[in-house]
């Protein structure tokens, strides 16, 4: 007897890992604490197919220029002294044909990204990689909830933008201020809602947990994506199983940082 397939389930997708060494062609600040960066090069071949995907972006000590290096079988073998740190970011936009990628950065003031992000200029090279796959989830629920704070942004923004027409949208998004919220071009049934954390610092408030065990959710199957600060995402994960009878593999949540510790390597 054959297995019937779930509809619902999200499919994974494999792409050929590759480095690209890249250059900055422009900085634009799309809110005073996310940075939009342009960066240009060779993207033949690129894919990113899931809105969540994350690509490598290496960021080289000040006295090495950044190069493209073998991957091997533990991944890139950079040589001792010259290994860069790594982190994680979700690709915004991107051109193949015209060869260049968009890449958002929170300006939270530390981290070797974000501090690199906050003095890249035009000229500037980066090295990025990958994705190395992609989890594509099917437009095949009644309705879909995202979460998330400004490190989800890219992630959640690609997803609100990707829906097919008419699909239903329940998005809360916490941010530091009013001047944080950006607005996103959709043909989905969006309902958006901003929380500010009006100097509070991130990770310290319950807003979004909050805000969801208020919120009225849409009649039907859901799909939901929760990602940022770790424990808030197991919150949410455990609130929506616990008390809202969600169906746990129809949930990602997904720990992009964690309150009190530095330098955790996650997806922005």
């Amino acid at each position: 007897m054959s297995e019937t397939l779930d509809p619902r389930a999200a499919q994974r997708v494999r792409h050929e890992t590759r480095m690209r060494l890249l250059q900055v062609i422009s900085v634009t600040d799309i809110t005073p604490l996310m940075r939009r960066i342009r960066l240009k090069g060779d993207m033949e071949g690129f894919a990113s197919v899931g809105h969540a995907d994350h690509i490598k972006v290496f960021i080289f000590p000040d006295n090495v220029e950044p190069k493209i290096v073998p991957i091997g079988e533990r991944g890139a073998e950079f040589t001792d002294g010259e290994r860069p740190e790594m982190r994680d970011y979700t690709p915004r936009f991107w051109s193949i044909a015209e060869g260049w990628i968009d890449l958002d950065f929170v300006l939270h003031g530390d981290g070797p990204a974000s501090s690199w992000a906050a003095q890249a200029a035009a000229g500037q090279k980066l090295l990025i990689a990958g994705p190395r796959g992609s989890l594509v989830v099917p437009p095949t629920y009644d309705w879909y909830l995202l979460a998330g704070d400004e490190t989800a942004l890219p992630a959640l923004g690609r997803r609100i933008e990707e829906l097919p027409a008419g699909s239903k949208v329940l998005a809360i998004i916490e941010v530091d201020s009013f001047a944080e919220g950006q607005a996103f071009e959709t043909k989905a049934n969006l309902s958006l809602t901003y929380l500010y954390r009006d100097g509070r610092p991130a990770g310290t408030t319950s807003l979004i947990l909050d805000a969801i065990k208020s919120a009225s959710f849409p009649a039907g199957v859901a799909h939901a994506y929760i990602a940022g600060e770790s424990s808030m995402s197991k919150a949410v994960k455990a609130h929506l199983i616990e008390t809202r009878s969600f169906n746990p593999d129809y949930i990602r949540a997904a720990g992009y940082w964690l309150h009190g510790v530095a330098d955790v390597e996650q997806p922005h």
